[in-house]
């Protein structure tokens, strides 16, 4: 089982470097340059690309020697699992605030994305990172839980939190001082309970 955590570690880390390293505005302006048609299709295959590296973790936590730690028992475990649904939709409705069609590349690889804009109402005017948080949520209202699963949630929420500071400082590059007064009045994963737009 120790070895099933450490393969995960391994791979996670392999992951985590590679998706950051894509992620970054320098290494896609290099590729761009490269190969200058690419430009349209970036986030696309960005995307298809991290699609293909999530696949060995569903093969590591189905396949690989495990432990069972605990099963949350009715009725808790459909409130659980409530929770989780309500994690999906509240995710699904950041994304389209933000653009479901831009957040995948389809907008760009048709010629149809807009300058973007940077969201500051609904999910984003009570924290800045929804996505990373209901993401979060929904792996840890999951009512079964294994060793091999629990070293994936321990990863990915802190891979979510240093995801999300790569992305701020991405964010402040491009919108410069807009970002920076909506940085400074809206927490980053703790929600604030009342909302007043701020840019």
């Amino acid at each position: 089982m120790m070895s099933s955590i450490l393969i995960m570690a391994a791979y996670f880390i392999i992951f985590s470097l590679i998706h950051s390293l894509l992620a970054d505005r320098r290494i896609k302006s290099r590729v761009e340059q490269v190969l200058p048609d690419m430009d349209r299709g970036y986030r696309l295959a960005y995307n298809l690309l991290a699609t293909f590296m999530v696949l060995p973790f569903f093969y590591i936590l189905i396949f690989l020697p495990d432990e069972m730690l605990y099963v949350v028992a009715e009725p808790w475990m459909w409130l659980m699992v409530s929770g989780q649904i309500a994690s999906v939709v509240c995710l699904l409705a950041a994304l389209r605030q933000t653009g479901l069609s831009y957040f995948l590349g389809l907008s760009q690889l048709l010629g149809q994305a807009a300058a973007p804009e940077l969201v500051t109402d609904g999910f984003y005017c009570h924290l800045r990172n929804p996505l990373f948080l209901f993401a979060a949520l929904f792996l840890w209202l999951t009512p079964l839980m294994t060793a091999n699963l629990l070293a994936f949630n321990i990863l990915a929420t802190v891979y979510f939190y240093a995801g999300a500071r790569h992305e701020e400082r991405s964010l402040r590059e491009e919108f410069g001082q807009q970002y920076e007064e909506y940085r400074r009045r809206v927490p980053m994963f703790i929600p604030r309970m009342t909302c007043k737009k701020v840019a």
